[in-house]
């Protein structure tokens, strides 16, 4: 999936060395949403795992009212197809402020992502 920029990727990766192996990690606002124009799925990432750049480190809600944190596969979601062929986007207005255990908090109150 090819739906960061350089600067995105690099924040991802840096963010991902940072918390690699660490049982203590940081709580990085996320860089980057993703999400189904054609229905509720919507994911905040925060980090890419430095050793496989296709898992990715982020709140993760498929739309059925329990977010979670959680690894995801990005040519998985990049493989997703919804009506007329549309695909997962990348919101190109989003900017993380809070830390992600801040969107989780909110998302697991609400049953879904507020961003």
């Amino acid at each position: 999936m090819k739906t960061f920029h350089q600067d995105q990727r690099r924040q991802l990766l840096a963010n991902g060395h940072a918390n690699a192996g660490r049982e203590q990690t940081q709580d990085f606002p996320p860089v980057v949403k993703l999400f189904a124009p054609w229905g509720g799925a919507s994911w905040l990432l925060t980090e890419l795992d430095p050793d496989n750049e296709d898992i990715a480190f982020g709140l993760c809600d498929l739309g059925m009212g329990c977010p979670e944190l959680a690894s995801v596969s990005l040519s998985e979601i990049g493989a997703v197809r919804g009506p007329m062929g549309l695909r997962v986007e990348r919101d190109l207005y989003f900017k993380g402020e809070k830390p992600l255990s801040a969107s989780a908090d909110s998302a697991h109150r609400e049953g879904r992502i507020i961003a």
